[in-house]
């Protein structure tokens, strides 16, 4: 009798454990992935017209993992966490620096990337950092970026006078740069390293002061069982051989 008690409970806790997995987590429900279509090795459009890149990859791996369904939307940067907590999309699995204002808006799941925001230059300019802040000069990056408002409270707020040209996507930044239509552009290592792999005449000149950031899936404040979801799955695959493919596959190093 004791025996039969004894697995009786067993069952229930594990029962209660793969429920508490999945809470919440719909089979039959498609949820959406807002990206940002031109974020290589992160996300983009490839040559085929589908999403591609490390993050999809990576989250397409979760889904699968964890039992749920994945459709990648490409959005508008600017407007991605306001279409997030709008319900227009899910998660946001893109790059996607953790910020203090943004952790006001949204829940991250735990970091899984870090990256080192540069100022790059045209490969033959001259520019150190310091001159490349200079007033007049013309400096582009992602319009709605972490690096917009770090940039804008951290420098220009304090003094700096070059003109801030903001951009749709990184890509535009960068060729803005490699077309001499800009002094520089500030960009994350593994852009630049994306950039300079396709043959942009682009450089780095090294930091513009703004720490490094870590990058995390964004989901809605409400969306807890969600976040949960997405951070045991994340865990799982960084624990497997298919997260150092994904890095080797992205050239992430």
């Amino acid at each position: 009798m004791k025996r039969k008690i004894l697995g009786i409970i067993a069952l229930t806790v594990l029962c209660t454990l793969c429920f508490g997995l999945s809470a919440g987590i719909s089979d039959d429900k498609v949820y959406i992935n807002g990206f940002d279509a031109a974020y290589p090795p992160f996300t983009f459009i490839d040559k085929s017209g589908k999403p591609a890149g490390f993050d999809i990859d990576a989250i397409d791996w979760i889904a699968k993992e964890m039992g749920f369904n994945v459709k990648h939307q490409p959005t508008d940067w600017a407007a991605i966490v306001p279409s997030l907590k709008a319900k227009k999309i899910d998660l946001i699995a893109s790059g996607m620096s953790i910020t203090p204002e943004r952790q006001e808006a949204v829940n991250f799941c735990e970091p899984y990337w870090e990256v080192k925001q540069l100022l790059v230059v045209k490969k033959d300019s001259p520019l150190s950092v310091e001159e490349a802040l200079k007033p007049d000069r013309k400096i582009g990056l992602l319009r709605g970026s972490a690096e917009s408002k770090w940039i804008t409270e951290n420098l220009l707020k304090k003094g700096y006078k070059f003109q801030l040209m903001q951009y749709d996507t990184t890509e535009m930044a960068i060729d803005e740069v490699a077309n001499g239509r800009a002094d520089a552009a500030t960009v994350s290592n593994t852009a630049l390293k994306e950039a300079v792999d396709k043959g942009l005449p682009v450089k780095s000149i090294g930091s513009y002061g703004q720490p490094d950031v870590d990058y995390g899936y964004a989901v809605r404040k409400e969306d807890s069982q969600l976040q949960d979801t997405l951070n045991e799955g994340l865990k799982r695959l960084k624990a497997s051989s298919y997260w150092d493919e994904l890095v080797k596959k992205w050239d992430m190093k």
